[in-house]
């Protein structure tokens, strides 16, 4: 799943290159689907990697990098999609976006097979397209009403997975890496619970 959105993105970035006239759909729609790949494996993908195989630097630095991506991104919807300047910064863009497909590809992915067993992988696959379908669900790039805060969370959804994951580690909530979103929530409840009556 996570390879089949790179080359999705790479099909949009071609065709926003090579067709001037596609750039007002391809481009609101490829910003959109790497915000939502980007969140997905920083909520499902990443927290299993950093944790159990022992890879926080290249996490980080991966997560750096989509937030590099995005900026570039949201800034070329601003632009005028004619401009000389739209094609430089898309170039920059496609060239970020690239660059960290490619790391992530010939190191963090081979670190997964490596790590884990196919039941394994398959429940992270799972739970990535869960969560990559939930914030394109939520997603409204353009829209001019983002307050720029980037907080990755929708009005009454509650915490994101990332949040109750960040809890359940101070909690000292074991396993936690291999738990999705609800079965977050639940230990982290429970875990509190126990806090409060202790």
């Amino acid at each position: 799943m996570i390879k089949t959105d790179h080359r999705e993105l790479e099909r949009l970035f071609e065709m926003m290159k090579k067709e001037r006239s596609s750039r007002p759909l391809a481009l609101p729609l490829a910003v959109a689907m790497l915000e939502a790949h980007s969140r997905a494996e920083e909520e499902c993908v990443y927290p299993a990697l950093a944790e159990e195989a022992g890879e926080k630097d290249e996490v980080r630095h991966a997560t750096e990098e989509h937030h590099e991506a995005e900026h570039l991104g949201k800034h070329l919807l601003e632009l005028d999609w004619e401009s000389a300047e739209f094609d430089r910064e898309l170039e920059k863009w496609v060239d970020a976006v690239r660059h960290h497909v490619q790391e992530e590809e010939e190191e963090l992915l081979p670190v997964l097979s490596r790590t884990f067993d196919a039941e394994r992988l398959q429940r992270l696959g799972l739970e990535f397209a869960g969560q990559r379908s939930e914030e394109l669900a939520g997603t409204a790039v353009g829209d001019g009403t983002g307050d720029g805060q980037g907080s990755g969370r929708r009005g009454g959804e509650g915490p994101t997975r990332a949040e109750l994951y960040e809890k359940a580690r101070k909690l000292g909530v074991e396993g936690r890496s291999s738990m999705n979103k609800d079965e977050l929530e639940r230990q982290v409840q429970e875990a509190e619970e126990g806090a409060g009556a202790g």
